[in-house]
């Protein structure tokens, strides 16, 4: 991919592109909560039709997630996220001008969410991985920490645009900025050399014996399910219901949103760090840390009580910990099962991220109706990140399929 005169040009221009591709991919489909009361007052849509097209999207996501690795692995991930980019652009343009619930649920929950399954943490991962392989992990972490950059830096502008103007201008100004995000990076593909076009070809394959290969790896099985114990517990019992667990525990919207922005922030920094880490430590052992820390969080979270001090703890400890796992797994995922097939591999365990997202969302509620509190579920997402943890530290006794360069 020649983009410039100088490797580490070259690394620092994908870095960018897949920082703000993922930035502006989350945002979007952060925005969906930041509007739906506008949508309820303005034409009379209930929270249960609009919070059922975001779950259609997030189930559009999961199976639109492997696809899109596998067109990464085949045509290479940047013309990848450059039809995602534009795919989402499409979306929101569709949401933008959105007066009818058909067209509203096709913009989001249709094209929308093949984009927001295009621009994908592994994509962008795989990006990396067929970059460079010295200094691989925190060129990940710092890419991949777009996704949550964008919720604390452009979903606060999107608010400011929502109150000032329209919520119409929210889904425009994204729509704009995916559309030119995305020509931008077709316009520096079209410039790429002879060489780098060579760099870049695709040993062709089948998908079915892409998959032969992804399935036949013991590493990938390990990584799959650790993942999915992943999204359990972060996507699904902590983003779901960490705010109405604060509100059970007494605290006002402020302070409860002041330590989500601040877990958020956080998760940034966690991100970076542990891409660091990656580069330097064993990462079979940094990995299963990281399950081991989390499952600690939960400890400091059972112990909230009505302590806002303790609320600002747990939000800043579980932010260390939170997408803190994504460069340690997409770097094993690079060494333990190929470089060539990453792109369907990481699609394959993203897809099962979601799948434990939706599992934590509804074993979050259903233990809350059956208890009338949720310490039987902070009890759970303990129990199963201390399991992750140790499930990862099998890898450590695995070989790698490929070296890896530090």
């Amino acid at each position: 991919m020649e983009f410039g005169s100088s490797h580490q040009t070259r690394i620092g221009i994908v870095v960018t592109i897949g920082f703000l591709a993922l930035a502006l991919a989350f945002s979007a489909r952060a925005t969906l909560g930041l509007v739906m009361p506008v949508w309820e007052a303005e034409f009379g849509w209930s929270r249960s039709f609009v919070s059922g097209v975001g779950a259609a999207a997030l189930v559009a996501m999961a199976a639109v997630a492997p696809v899109a690795g596998w067109l990464a692995d085949r045509r290479g991930p940047l013309p990848t996220l450059a039809l995602g980019l534009m795919t989402i652009g499409l979306g929101c343009g569709l949401v933008a001008v959105s007066d009818r619930p058909w067209l509203f649920a096709v913009g989001f929950a249709g094209v929308g969410a093949v984009g927001f399954g295009i621009v994908s943490t592994h994509v962008v991962a795989t990006a990396i991985a067929r970059l460079t392989e010295q200094g691989r992990g925190l060129a990940t972490g710092v890419a991949t920490s777009g996704a949550t950059a964008g919720q604390f830096l452009i979903v606060p502008a999107l608010a400011v645009l929502l109150t000032a103007v329209s919520w119409r201008w929210s889904f425009g100004g994204l729509a704009a900025a995916c559309l030119v995000l995305g020509v931008v990076v077709m316009v520096m593909l079209a410039r790429r050399s002879r060489d780098a076009a060579r760099q870049s070809a695709i040993t062709v394959s089948s998908l079915r014996d892409d998959l032969r290969q992804v399935l036949a790896t013991p590493a990938f099985h390990i990584l799959f399910w650790s993942f999915l114990a992943c999204g359990f517990t972060t996507t699904g019992v902590i983003e779901t219901h960490f705010l109405p667990y604060a509100a059970l525990c007494g605290f006002p919207p402020l302070p409860s949103a002041a330590a989500y922005g601040v877990l958020s922030a956080v998760n940034l920094l966690g991100m970076i760090v542990a891409g660091w880490l990656t580069d330097r430590v064993n990462r079979p052992l940094l990995l299963a840390g990281i399950y081991a820390g989390r499952a600690l969080t939960f400890v400091l979270l059972m112990r909230v009580g009505n302590d806002v001090n303790q609320l600002f703890l747990f939000a800043a400890v579980f932010g260390m910990v939170d997408y803190a796992t994504i460069p340690a797994t997409a770097s094993l995922v690079a060494s333990h099962v190929g470089v060539r097939v990453m792109g369907l591999a990481m699609g394959l365990i993203a897809a099962g991220h979601a799948i434990g997202g939706a599992l934590g969302a509804m074993a979050g509620g259903l233990g809350f109706d059956l208890t009338g509190g949720y310490t039987v579920v902070w009890f759970g997402a303990l129990w199963i990140s201390t399991a992750a943890a140790g499930l990862v530290l099998l890898l450590a006794r695995m070989p790698a399929r490929e070296p890896v360069v530090v």
